[in-house]
Parts: structure tokens; C-alpha cells; sequence
């Protein structure tokens, strides 16, 4: 296997792998090229965003500055909303679904790193992958941890850390985020 093949698959890899290191560097370019458009340009900064994130469903707005590892492992349904300064590391697929709404600085990783300190300091890393469902607000400065699934109709309050899955029709916050109440989506 490559190492680009070891990394989709959630296996260890290794990031300083020359493909995986060219196509970072190219997902830089466009993210800052992405990040300098002038606001009367929206066409443009669409255009780059589009090249960047290929996989994308209708009216997808996002607010720069934007970073991500790839862009390429980012699936997006319609209507998604990303405010200022959000980072994708999308070492592994992160897909969310419809009417998504990102605060700002939402952090959303799906790389890791191994516990034991000895496999930590080979370099080497996975990652695990991230589901958004419908109809999901994410409040600023949430960060959403590897390997999380995130259910439809969800709130996740400003400031949570979410490391476990949070099903269906809830508001979750906190560090770590836990569920607080259901949520009545019509």
C-alpha cells in the first residue's frame, strides 16, 4: 500500500511521504490564495473554493480565513455555512450533510496520534474519520475530535470539545460534550 492508501485507511502512515507532503502544499496555495480574494470578488474566491473542495453540494459559503490539510477528503452537502478562521484537518474523510452551520474558529480534525510515546515519536499517525449530519450548528470555537459521528438536528454548543458520538435531535456542550437536553425538530 502507499502511504496515501495506509492514510484513507486509517492506518498508521507516514505524513512526510512526498505525494501526501505535494498535496498538502498544493491545498496551501489554494486556501491562501482563497483566503486573499477581495470580498468584491466572490466569484473568484468561489472559483478557488471550488478547485480546493471539490466535493460539494449548492450555496456553500465560507467565511476566510479557511485552512484545511487536503480539501480533497472533504465531502459537503447544500447549504453549508462556515464563519471566520475554521480549520479541516482532513487527513480522513470528513463528510457533512445539508444546512450545516459552522461558528467561528470550528475545529474539526480527523488525524491523531498514536497514545504510547515510542509510536508517537516514529512521525508516523492515522486518522479517524467525521460525519456531520442535517441540519447541524456547531457553535464557535467547538472542536470536533477524531473519529466523532454527529446526528442529525444536533447542536453543539459554543466552546465543546466533542470526542464521542452525539446522536439525533440533541443540544451536547462541554469539555468533554456531553448531551444536555433533546431537541423537538419539527
Amino acid at each position: 500500500m502507499t502511504e496515501k492508501e495506509k492514510m484513507l485507511a486509517g492506518e498508521m502512515y507516514d505524513p512526510l511521504d512526498p505525494q501526501l507532503a505535494e498535496e498538502r502544499y498544493q491545498a496551501r496555495l489554494l486556501f491562501q490564495e482563497f483566503n486573499k480574494i477581495d470580498e468584491n470578488n466572490k466569484t473568484k474566491r468561489n472559483e478557488v473554493l471550488g478547485k480546493l473542495i471539490p466535493h460539494t453540494g449548492s450555496d456553500l459559503w465560507v467565511e476566510p480565513p479557511f485552512y484545511c490539510d487536503y480539501g480533497s477528503n472533504i465531502i459537503m452537502g447544500n447549504q453549508v455555512f462556515m464563519n471566520f478562521n475554521c480549520c479541516i484537518l482532513d487527513v480522513m474523510q470528513v463528510k457533512m450533510g445539508d444546512r450545516v452551520m459552522l461558528g467561528p474558529q470550528v475545529q474539526i480534525y480527523t488525524a491523531t496520534h498514536p497514545l504510547k510515546a515510542k509510536a508517537r515519536s516514529s512521525g508516523r499517525e492515522f486518522a479517524k474519520p467525521i460525519t456531520i449530519g442535517n441540519d447541524v450548528w456547531i457553535g464557535g470555537n467547538a472542536t470536533i475530535c477524531p473519529g466523532v459521528n454527529i446526528g442529525n438536528g444536533v447542536v453543539i454548543g459554543a466552546g465543546s470539545v466533542v470526542t464521542k458520538n452525539i446522536p439525533d435531535n440533541c443540544f451536547a456542550a462541554g469539555n468533554p460534550a456531553r448531551v444536555i437536553r433533546e431537541i423537538e425538530n419539527d
